[in-house]
């Protein structure tokens, strides 16, 4: 394993994902800090006003975004200043949340990719099958849009009165049994999270 001899003790290292801090592939150098960080991108309900910043999906230019941020080794005064070069980076930011290592590692990849990306890509495959059984393409997509949004209202209880019709609870409740295998939440048990970061973090093979 490399040990970056070319860094001086007391270097701040800044990672910018959890993956390698998680799975302890980094380099053994106690005298290092090491600061992980990740953007939370901007938020699907936001204030943004200006039309660049409410298409800016990502972050980093011109919509305001969160940060999670993680001090993994090092004295705790390392932390303020990863967390200022963090907001440098992601500008501009709203919130930097402090987490644990682990607790990125949930939030990316289990909460992020295995579980949102993951239904995120079920829902376009759902919204080309309506198209494909008839329904106008531009009115599937309006549709389903303008659907998650008061969905994603209702789920997290961003509004007064959030909740769902009974019919909508009993077609939620009959699909998740169709759609969803009933221990779906075994990818946050540990030894599901390590099999992920290993998927990741281990390099390509050549043939």
């Amino acid at each position: 394993m490399l040990k970056w001899p070319m860094l001086a003790p007391g270097t701040l290292v800044m990672i910018l994902d959890a993956a390698a801090a998680y799975a302890k592939v980094l380099p053994a150098r106690e005298d290092l800090a090491y600061f992980v960080t990740h953007p939370c991108h901007p938020p699907v309900i936001h204030t943004e006003t200006d039309p660049e910043a409410a298409l800016d999906f990502f972050g980093g230019i011109t919509a305001q975004q969160h940060i999670v941020c993680a001090l993994m080794q090092g004295p705790e005064e390392a932390y303020a200043l990863g967390e200022q070069i963090a907001r440098t980076i992601y500008k501009p930011v709203m919130n930097a949340h402090r987490c644990t290592v682990n607790d990125l590692a949930i939030l990316e990849p289990v909460l992020s990719e295995t579980v949102g990306a993951t239904c995120m890509v079920i829902i376009r495959e759902a919204t080309d099958e309506a198209i494909r059984r008839g329904v106008p393409r531009e009115a599937a997509i309006d549709f389903i849009l303008g659907h998650l949004k008061v969905e994603i209202g209702i789920v997290f209880e961003m509004f007064e009165g959030a909740k769902f019709s009974d019919g909508a609870l009993k077609a939620i409740e009959n699909a998740k049994r169709d759609i969803f295998q009933p221990d779906w939440k075994k990818v946050f048990e540990p030894e599901a999270m390590a099999r992920s970061i290993a998927d990741i973090t281990a390099p390509p093979s050549i043939s």
